[in-house]
């Protein structure tokens, strides 16, 4: 445990030093600055009004002959935030001057109808004018302070020798003692055109925008002479704020900053604050408290106060009449101002959920969850579970308020969204987060806000599980209860309902009939609904990423999962029959089905065959039907016996025998059809095959000793030990969907993706569901993905971005891991790394996973992928995970679709071969039929004759018999040709390709792509890469449609 933690605090002291400025880049900064202040304190006096900036005075709406004003120079101009103490963290390097604004610019009663923001603004004009005249200034922009609109800061870009765009000042204003508080308390109305009915309404978020630049200095103060006396603190303070930055959807004009994060870091440190953290303490037990506090902490909902206990000047009711206002309280050193005015419930409740989550990662994961708090990007796109887009530029209820009233028109949008969904989905959702980012990237202020909202607004939503949240039936109240029956049928209008429900209860209801697969469409469909009704949005307005991705998954439209249900009686009905055989020597005792498609881990579960029925009819049967039948593998053990031989071929022999005698006992006993091989028994019934498969229990026994400790070990036949794996496996995944619903289809998104991008030669199917398993395991700092594209996302960026040379992947489904366990795979994974980096002849076991069945990672990665394949494949999950982040937040580019996600780059192969697509044995599951490539045609051929993926199905029972002997069960001639391709040039190039249903393969070359003629001679006969590929097409004469050169091998110099 010391040897974790010191790990823990070098890493932490290393990230500390990476974000911090050096002493370079801090002298290069405080040079930057004083030229700044210097050039804003010699500004000369000068008379200044309305036309300094028309646009933004004219939307404020305020009286354009109470702005003029003459423009004297500052009062003083001194550097503040967290560059004064040696906490800003890079990448941004940002320092803030604060401009104290003379008293003598301003009205007494300029706090009223907006006259203040226009005269602060229109200071801002005026040293932006003098700045822009500066030869030390690169350039200048207009931004918002807090997101606030009406707030304007400048941006000031000096030239220095920093990368261009990494250093800005920040211009802020402040007004130190220049109205009387007094005119500022919540309760009073300061914007007169504010009115309800005629009355005029407080301006309570109005006039705390005003009170805050008035104590910005004073607050400022206290916080800079807090971090001055400890270097822990303001390392403490660096560690949040990269915490905080990770963590997009918290890092908001309406939730935490680094300002915040430094005031709370301040006041813990006071008595006010409990003395909860002490400036004796680490910045890593530091960070812990303040992560505490947040995330468990009551007291913001009653007030925080910065000012000691004696000097308050604050009644129960006083802070009751802010409760009114504002749902979290932290008063400044004032005792003014609330320094939260902005922070909505909602993102204070996901503030501390995050806190929470990032506590849990302290205490559970390794090296006190480095990775999860400080490395991983915890943005709305990996977050929320259900995220939409919003256009409400052109909304008539935005442009019906008036730009700046109490509040802006933006925050209450925000507001009002956030209100209508979370009444709308009700406890279907956890949490509903709207962020509505409107100001525009280049603000020109002289067009005050039109171009202000321009950005749609961003909604994530956290699900609250798959049984609540895809219900189809939401009840509502009594219909007895005469005022809620009201209000709900207001507010749902016709899709409101009466019923009378199961227990007699008749009440108000709504309902989302749909098919069983189409269930995650709900959430889509209400959102929509309540959109469309109460903001008159039109649905092009609204993009809600749900479904998206679906059409990967189905087949004519519909998800072939509706066919499980079929599936699973088939099987079952198999199964009772197996049990029930009594003329067999020994009775079947277990059946338990291998296939993906029985764990919900099948890309396409098979759907019934018309062929594969006990008994053959016309009746309602296609007319066409698929030559190749797949066959789900089936594992049977038998009664135990002594008699069973003990030489491997014999045991394998009566195996056989066994299979066949179950078989023909099928076919007579039940009118099963069966084919029979020595290999394989196959029994068709219920439109399904089952491939029969006999696990030795002599064999098993000595397998589960061996499993209990993790080691399988290979004195037995290799065909019992890979079904004994195999069991193991679908057992755990099996439960594991039985615990996580959307563990299906995240899994099938998974591999599809994988074997789209043409890496099925290099990833069992297993793998995939062993990492998209760990996902929902361990989904830190997460919660467990309730969406499919959500799940998808995170399983992008953990191939993308797992360090696999250090660590191993520790699946424990089943929690049956002790810490004597774990210390066991990581000793026997890094034995594994110190064989390969001290033999180069070593296996290259690039993934290491280990599981409660195999701790040694020996069943599924031990061969496949190499190093390079899976430095491919995490480039490849990168790019895909880089574009689907931006479909979800920003919107589709028109050259990059949803589809390109599944596209893989024909260009990154040095050779193609195309297939024709009706040999294929599944054609409906191809994807994108594969474009011609550039590159050199060298051979194209015809389609063969011999084999056609489709049968007609013409005539009555018998003829239709006739056909079934026909049917190839798991015939795959992808399979074959790889097979083939590999047996003669295994040396000379990789093949990449798609299982399920791709009609393009790649090839790369090896780098000893050439032959030797013998092993003394030093010549070497370069073979050319034509003859190859000719040889390729030949190979696959009638199957290979086109082969096509794109890089010629590098030939080795000597």
């Amino acid at each position: 445990m010391g040897l974790e933690s010191d790990t823990t605090d070098l890493k932490l002291t290393e990230l500390i030093k990476e974000v911090r400025l050096s002493d370079k880049e801090s002298e290069i900064v405080e040079k930057a600055v004083s030229s700044v202040i210097e050039a804003i304190l010699s500004i000369p006096d000068q008379d200044v009004g309305p036309d300094a900036a028309p646009g933004f005075v004219r939307d404020l709406a305020a009286e354009q002959d109470k702005v003029q004003f003459t423009f004297r120079r500052p009062v003083n101009a001194r550097v503040a935030g967290s560059y004064s103490f040696g906490a800003v963290v890079k990448p941004d390097i940002n320092a803030d001057i604060l401009v104290q604004m003379p008293k003598e610019c301003f009205h007494e009663k300029d706090y009223l109808n907006y006259r203040y923001h226009a005269k602060r603004c229109l200071y801002l004009c005026v040293i932006e004018k003098f700045l822009k005249s500066e030869p030390s200034i690169r350039h200048i922009q207009w931004s918002t302070f807090s997101g606030e609109g009406r707030k304007p800061v400048l941006l000031v870009y000096p030239e220095t020798e920093l990368p261009e765009a990494s250093l800005s000042l920040r211009i802020i204003p402040t007004a130190s003692a220049v109205f009387n508080i007094s005119k500022l308390i919540l309760s009073r109305n300061n914007v007169r055109s504010f009115s309800q009915g005629g009355i005029t309404q407080p301006t309570p978020n109005y006039n705390s925008s005003i009170v805050e630049d008035m104590f910005l200095e004073e607050n400022s103060d206290f916080v800079r002479k807090s971090f001055l006396e400890s270097r822990s603190l303001v390392e403490a303070l660096i560690l949040l704020k990269v915490w905080a930055r990770q963590r997009s959807s918290v890092y908001t004009h309406d939730c935490i900053n680094g300002y915040l994060l430094s005031v709370v870091v301040a006041f813990l440190t006071t008595q006010s604050g409990g003395n909860i953290v002490s400036k004796s303490m680490t910045a890593r037990q530091i960070f812990r408290v303040i992560i505490k506090y947040l995330g468990t902490s009551n007291s913001w909902e009653k007030g925080l106060f910065l000012q000691p206990l004696g000097e308050r000047n604050f009644s129960k009711e006083d802070v009751n009449q802010h409760l009114e206002y504002f749902p979290i309280l932290l008063f400044d050193v004032s005792g003014h101002l609330n320094l939260t005015f902005r922070m909505t419930r909602a993102a204070f409740l996901e503030l501390k959920d995050e806190a929470v989550s990032t506590l849990a990662c302290l205490e559970k994961h390794r090296d006190d969850g480095f990775e999860e708090i400080f490395m991983t990007k915890v943005d709305f796109a990996s977050k929320f579970d259900s995220c939409l887009r919003i256009n409400m530029k052109e909304s008539s209820r935005v442009l019906g308020l008036g730009f700046c009233m109490d509040e802006e028109r933006w925050r209450v949008c925000e507001r009002d969204i956030q209100l209508l969904l979370s009444q709308g989905l009700t406890d279907r959702s956890k949490l509903v987060r709207v962020v509505w980012r409107n100001s525009p990237s280049n603000w020109n202020i002289h067009d005050g806000f039109r171009k202000f909202g321009e950005q749609p607004v961003l909604v994530g939503i956290l699900l609250s599980s798959q049984e609540k949240s895809f219900r189809i039936v939401d009840i509502g109240p009594s219909a007895e209860s005469k005022e809620e029956v009201i209000k709900f049928r207001k507010f749902w209008g016709e899709k409101a309902e009466l019923r009378r429900f199961k227990d007699g209860n008749i009440a108000e209801s709504t309902v989302w009939e749909c098919e069983p697969w189409e269930r995650h469409v709900i959430i889509k469909r209400i959102v929509q609904y309540v959109l469309n009704r109460h903001f008159k949005l039109a649905s092009e307005d609204i993009f809600h990423c749900v479904n998206q991705l679906d059409f990967s998954l189905h087949l004519n439209g519909k998800d072939p999962v509706s066919h499980s249900g079929k599936l699973m009686e088939a099987f079952e009905t198999l199964s009772k029959r197996l049990k029930l055989l009594d003329d067999i020597p020994l009775k079947v005792s277990t059946v338990q089905p291998l296939d993906p498609a029985f764990r919900h881990a099948s890309v396409f579960p098979p759907f019934p065959h018309p062929l594969a029925h006990e008994k053959l009819s016309r009746k309602s049967m296609e007319s066409i039907a698929l030559t190749c039948i797949p066959s789900m593998d089936v594992l049977i053990q038998l009664e135990g016996s002594g008699n069973w031989p003990l030489d491997p071929v014999a045991i394998e022999k009566t195996k056989s025998a066994f299979l066949l005698k179950i078989g023909k006992s099928l076919e007579e006993r039940w009118g099963m059809f069966c084919t029979a091989s020595e290999e394989e028994v196959n029994v068709h019934t219920s439109g399904f095959s089952f491939s029969l498969k006999i696990l030795h229990e002599r064999a098993l026994s000595t397998l589960a000793n061996q499993a209990m400790n993790g080691k399988v070990k290979s004195n037995y036949p290799s065909r019992d030990k890979e079904l004994f794996i195999k069991s193991q496996h679908s057992s755990m995944i099996n439960g594991l969907h039985g615990r996580f619903p959307m563990y299906g289809p995240v899994v099938r998104l998974a591999k599809r993706w994988v074997f789209a991008h043409l890496f099925s030669s290099y990833f069992a199917e297993e793998v995939v569901e062993l990492v998209v398993a760990y996902l929902f395991l361990r989904s830190s700092p997460f919660h467990v993905p309730c969406s499919r594209i959500t799940g998808f996302l995170r399983f992008l960026r953990l191939l993308a971005n797992y360090d696999w040379a250090y660590y191993p992947l520790v699946v424990d489904i089943n929690n049956d891991f002790t810490p004597e366990d774990e210390k066991e795979i990581y000793e026997s994974f890094l034995s594994c790394r110190k064989m390969e980096g001290g033999n180069q002849g070593a296996m290259d076991v690039a993934m290491y996973i280990a599981t409660s069945y195999d701790k040694s990672s020996q069943a599924w990665t031990k061969f496949s992928p190499s190093k390079l394949v899976l430095k491919r494949i995490a480039s490849y999950a990168r790019s895909s995970a880089d574009l689907l982040t931006g479909l979800i937040t920003n919107g589709a580019p028109s050259e990059y679709t949803w589809e390109c996600i599944f596209r893989t780059p024909m260009t990154n192969y040095d050779a193609v071969i195309l297939l024709h697509p009706n040999k294929l044995p599944q054609p409906q599951h191809l994807l994108f039929p594969s474009e011609q490539p550039k590159g050199k045609l060298v051979t194209w051929g015809k389609p063969s004759k011999d084999f056609n993926c489709y049968v007609p199905l013409k005539g009555g029972t018998e003829s239709l018999m006739e056909v079934r002997d026909k049917i190839l069960v798991n015939f795959d001639p992808t399979q074959y040709f790889l097979h083939d391709l590999q047996s003669q040039f295994h040396d000379m190039f990789k093949l990449w390709y798609d299982k399920i249903g791709g009609d393009a393969i790649g090839l790369t070359w090896k780098k000893n792509y050439s032959k030797k003629r013998g092993r003394d001679e030093e010549e070497e006969i370069k073979m050319d890469p034509i003859d190859i590929l000719k040889e390729v097409g030949q190979i696959g004469k009638g199957f290979v449609k086109s082969v096509h050169l794109l890089k010629a091998p590098k030939q080795r110099r000597h």
